[in-house]
């Protein structure tokens, strides 16, 4: 019987269906840990300013075109209509959140602005989710200031693709949720959560819950960004008054209403509680 003469099988780290089984999940999981950090630590980067928020808040200018297109194109539809109406309101209320992504763009500017004074370069740098929305205000602020800013997308079945004002070497691409949260945390020594949805309350009560069971031992600002959004939206008070928080968690967390109020509370903050920074 003639042998068969074989070739050599692929090294199992350069197999690809090895490599996409769920036997190797652990590898792709450790992947995410070690990619980041052997590139964080390429770059020096120690710390960063996570930005929070809704991927769906659109800037002032594209929420004000749709809305004057709205009230033109009215004469072609039925104005009485409730889909007309709906439209509307959906319109008006865009504009009204589009002050959140000019907020978070300029504030990422004075924070990218004041952290390029700092001896050492690639220190709290912009940090966000990578998308469009808040994040893409955040990123687009660093820019504005001559910055570099990063961002740690997210893989979603409806494809969410890293907007353009990211650092290109700081554009990362994350599986694991769970992983992608952990570089936000590791590295952030302040937060600010703009208004947003599901995925702004999961990112923002793993970080509260983190801080008040210690968790996470170093100092880190947290700021809640649109008092008046968040209070309709999470009433804390009630937490307190029911027992299911005490008034000291209370303190986790401040609230602004404009960039220059948030920015002077991080850098108070953070020249207070970080050396290095002063």
């Amino acid at each position: 019987m003639k042998k068969q003469k074989l070739l050599k099988a692929p090294k199992a780290y350069k197999n690809p269906g090895f490599l996409a089984s769920r036997d190797a999940r652990p590898l792709r999981i450790l992947s995410e840990f070690l990619e980041p950090l052997s590139r964080f630590n390429y770059y020096n980067v120690k710390d960063t300013i996570v930005f929070f928020g809704s991927a769906r808040i659109k800037p002032r200018s594209e929420t004000m075109k749709h809305l004057r297109e709205l009230a033109k194109n009215k004469s072609k539809k039925n104005i009485h209509s409730k889909e007309y109406h709906e439209q509307l309101l959906q319109a008006e209320v865009a504009v009204e959140m589009s002050r959140y992504y000019e907020d978070a763009k300029e504030l990422s500017r004075l924070i990218t602005t004041w952290s390029k004074k700092l001896k050492t370069k690639n220190r709290l740098l912009v940090c966000s989710g990578g998308g469009p929305g808040i994040m893409e205000a955040a990123n687009k602020g660093a820019m504005l200031a001559k910055g570099e800013s990063i961002g740690l997308n997210i893989s979603l079945p409806f494809e969410q693709y890293p907007n353009e004002y990211i650092t290109p070497k700081f554009n990362m691409e994350f599986h694991y949720f769970f992983m992608r949260k952990f570089w936000f945390m590791f590295l952030g020594k302040a937060l600010v959560a703009f208004p947003g949805g599901f995925g702004t309350l999961d990112e923002f009560f793993e970080l509260l819950t983190l801080l008040q069971t210690k968790k996470v031992g170093k100092k880190m600002t947290v700021i809640m960004y649109g008092k008046n959004f968040w209070n309709k939206i999470i009433d804390f008070r009630a937490l307190v008054k029911y027992g299911m928080i005490s008034s000291e968690d209370m303190d986790l967390f401040s609230f602004a209403d404009s960039p220059k109020e948030a920015f002077d509370i991080l850098k108070k903050d953070l020249l207070k509680n970080y050396s290095e920074f002063r």
